[in-house]
């Protein structure tokens, strides 16, 4: 367990988070785009960068028990990656960042005149920042 999940994300990491979850949707969504056209091309130095500064960041959000590979924080600038790769370790990224949002969320339910409806919550003390369902319902 994280120190995020015990803590719970206070008002300024979850914009962070926030941020950088969009990044990370922006540039797979992208570069998938690319990798239909051509699977096998390499990324450009431009485009690379980016993604590094995207990934380095999501890196320090996750911490050591939410990243997706142990071995792996950011593409080498010696050996540019082709964009399935880039596709493939992005998709990852969106995952154990998604993950971790979950561990940082809370149902509540809510009673109105006409019945009880569930938010979502971030989980930081006294916060009312609503957010969206798990992704990743397992039922």
């Amino acid at each position: 367990m994280s120190i995020l999940t015990q803590i719970c994300m206070k008002p300024k990491d979850i914009d962070s988070f926030k941020k950088i979850l969009n990044q990370l949707e922006g540039l797979h969504e992208e570069i998938s785009t690319l990798s239909k056209k051509s699977y096998t091309d390499s990324l450009n130095s431009f485009k690379l960068n980016l993604v590094n500064q995207v990934l380095s960041r999501a890196n320090e959000i996750l911490g050591e028990n939410y990243l997706p590979f142990t071995d792996f924080t950011i593409f080498e600038d010696a050996n540019i990656p082709n964009n399935s790769d880039v596709t493939l370790v992005l998709s990852q990224y969106i995952n154990c960042m998604e993950s971790l949002r979950e561990e940082n969320i809370v149902s509540k339910i809510e009673y109105t005149t006409s019945g009880s409806i569930a938010k979502i919550y971030w989980s930081w003390k006294g916060t009312n920042l609503e957010t969206y369902p798990p992704k990743n319902v397992r039922k």
